[in-house]
């Protein structure tokens, strides 16, 4: 078996500097795939530069999000309580950036890919879904908490959503890199899956420094709806 190494991010959330900044650092450690597990487009300033350079990329494995999933199928209507006018002005902004093409795309990504790598089964997601629905988010990734949600049948589950990084044993490993387009004084987040030639796997998460400036000037000069709430809450 040859040496395999997949890169995982989550939540690129319209950053173009953090997400050109991990993939390089990706493709400098000789990831042959990426996997993005959701939330590629809302609260940042690049929608479209983020998601055209997605969708370009031919190692890319797509995963969707609960933003992605707004775009590509429509926002709630009616409006629901937890969505207030500022958010459904961001998210009306967001989808106005970006190409019309790119709904059916972005409505083919899966919501769960479940693979074998090496010697050990692994489940992406972008988070547990209940009834159809992203679940509850547990704050502190509670093991017994995700245990509840995730319900696991794999090895490993790595997931997205909840911005803070994970990394907790419950029934099974619970995996979250860290929301890369948010946060950037942790920098972009990301974590890789090594598989050695007997199987045998090794997961590592990374953090490489990049510009956020440009992102913070374009959140004024684009106008973007709700940015200074977000600028507060994500990308302070």
């Amino acid at each position: 078996m040859a040496q395999v190494r997949i890169g995982v991010i989550t939540d690129a959330h319209a950053n173009l500097p953090a997400t050109v900044a991990a993939l390089a650092a990706m493709k400098s450690l000789g990831c042959q795939r990426i996997i993005h597990l959701g939330d590629a487009i809302g609260i940042g300033p690049h929608p479209r530069e983020v998601l055209e350079l997605l969708l370009s990329d031919d190692h890319m494995t797509l995963l969707m999000g609960n933003h992605d999933e707004w775009f590509a199928r429509g926002l709630p209507d009616p409006q629901p309580v937890w969505m207030s006018d500022g958010e459904l002005c961001h998210q009306r902004w967001t989808h106005a950036q970006l190409n019309e093409e790119w709904r059916d795309a972005v409505a083919a990504w899966p919501l769960i890919v479940d693979e074998t790598i090496g010697n050990t089964t692994f489940r992406f997601q972008h988070y547990a879904i209940n009834d159809g629905e992203f679940g509850p988010v547990s704050r502190d990734n509670d093991p017994s908490e995700l245990d509840h949600a995730f319900a696991p049948v794999t090895d490993v589950v790595f997931f997205g959503h909840h911005h803070p990084r994970a990394d907790v044993i419950g029934a099974v490993r619970y995996i979250n890199p860290g929301a890369l387009g948010c946060h950037p004084s942790l920098g972009a987040r990301f974590a890789v899956i090594e598989c050695d030639a007997r199987g045998e796997i090794a997961i590592s998460l990374h953090s490489v420094p990049y510009d956020a400036s440009s992102v913070l000037a374009d959140m004024v000069e684009r106008d973007v709806p709700e940015a200074g709430f977000i600028l507060k809450t994500f990308l302070s």
